[in-house]
């Protein structure tokens, strides 16, 4: 690899980072520091899951960070002062090809800020994903980051490339869309997302290829006055309304001459997992927005207990719940269980009345439920007298399983 193009590989991994649509399996970095292409807590390889549950390993990178746009948020935005690069469509196949045959990587991840116009960067971007196929015969996975604005006939042609496509609204509210970035418009994003889920939904009932690990969308937390409660309200309609599979959360961070619009400060990073776990009790959990809401004040989670265990504890009068009798939509909302831990309970209580002993076999979670839970052999008294319990509860998170 030239000199040149190893340049073009180092600003245009580095500024693919801020994009959390394409997340890290959260893998430790090699020794030596987090810098380089093969690092998974820098820029370069991210790692994302395909639709049958693989973990891959995948080139992230922009196409350029030239933008037309002037998103006040982004660090690539018109008026930023950074280092510029592109790359042409040939670069980004032979780079894409290279290290898949080096067995660096398993697919790509590619967006790109607007140049020209946002035809012609949909348009790039598709050739690349294109050319791999067609003319390389690269089976591996590919994620493209899609321009609400392009043309609706190079975003299907798109859908027809990659494996998953991804549309990033960016602002849980079109108020602050038009406040933080006038360019772009929160109606048209939903509109191209609904675009996308009706060929989707197509492509499956004729059996045919079309963005098959679905689409997703990121959102940007703390750039703006928005609640958790409304950002959780603008993921829940996005599932709900477009069949998104996933929404990423991304903690706002300061920029370099930023404007005068955005705080100073960034987020808790705290707040980012929380809404994660948010977003996970709304999924598999059965949980609305407004239960969730309901553990927290003013519209934010507790930062300091995940989202369940907020719940619970507002909600002591519904504990314990006898685990021998209790529906499966109750036994999710127990902290400490998680889903697959509450199919193993509800299969292996059909044959004995289950015990502690047999909730430790079943549940890594079980020192957080047991307060919860009335068992054969097990009888606690009623929450509601034991202030003490969240105290109790509250450990260091990498003790604690997911829920």
């Amino acid at each position: 690899m030239d000199d040149a193009l190893l340049d073009k590989l180092g600003i245009l991994a580095d500024a693919a980072k801020y994009d959390a649509s394409c997340a890290s399996s959260g893998a430790k970095g090699r020794k030596g520091g987090a810098a380089g292409l093969g690092s998974t807590t820098g820029a370069g390889i991210c790692h994302a899951y395909t639709p049958d549950g693989r973990c891959v390993s995948l080139l992230k990178i922009l196409l350029t960070n030239y933008c037309l746009f002037d998103c006040a948020y982004c660090i690539n935005r018109r008026s930023s002062n950074v280092r510029r690069a592109r790359f042409s469509v040939a670069e980004v196949v032979a780079l894409t090809i290279g290290f898949y045959k080096r067995n660096c990587i398993e697919g790509l991840f590619l967006s790109s800020g607007i140049i020209r116009s946002p035809d012609h960067t949909m348009e790039q971007m598709m050739l690349v994903a294109k050319t791999l196929r067609q003319e390389h015969g690269f089976a591996g996975y590919i994620h493209l980051k899609t321009i609400p604005e392009a043309s609706p006939w190079l975003i299907e042609q798109a859908g027809l490339w990659a494996d998953r496509l991804s549309i990033n609204l960016e602002l849980p509210s079109d108020r602050s869309l038009e406040q933080l970035a006038p360019e772009k418009d929160g109606a048209n994003i939903k509109a191209v997302m609904g675009q996308v889920n009706e060929r989707i939904t197509e492509a499956k009932e004729e059996r045919r290829r079309f963005s098959p690990a679905g689409q997703s969308t990121q959102m940007i937390v703390g750039a703006d006055a928005a609640t958790d409660q409304s950002v959780l309200q603008t993921s829940s309609t996005l599932y709900g309304r477009y069949g998104l599979r996933r929404v990423y959360y991304s903690a706002f961070s300061p920029i370099p001459e930023a404007s005068a619009v955005l705080p100073v400060k960034p987020p808790p990073l705290q707040r980012e997992n929380r809404l994660y776990q948010a977003d996970w009790l709304l999924r598999y959990y059965g949980f609305t927005v407004e239960e969730i809401a309901e553990g927290g004040e003013g519209g934010m989670l507790d930062l300091g207990i995940d989202p369940k265990l907020a719940w619970a504890l507002k909600n002591r009068h519904r504990f314990p719940v006898d685990v021998n009798r209790a529906d499966r939509e109750l036994l999710l909302r127990v902290p400490g269980l998680g889903a697959r831990a509450v199919d193993k309970i509800l299969e292996a209580r059909r044959h004995t009345r289950l015990r502690m002993e047999d909730l430790g076999r079943l549940s890594a979670g079980l020192k957080r439920a047991r307060p919860f839970l009335i068992t054969a052999d097990h009888h606690p008294g009623g929450l509601t007298d034991r202030p003490d319990l969240r105290q109790r509860l509250v450990v260091p998170a990498q003790q604690l399983s997911l829920f």
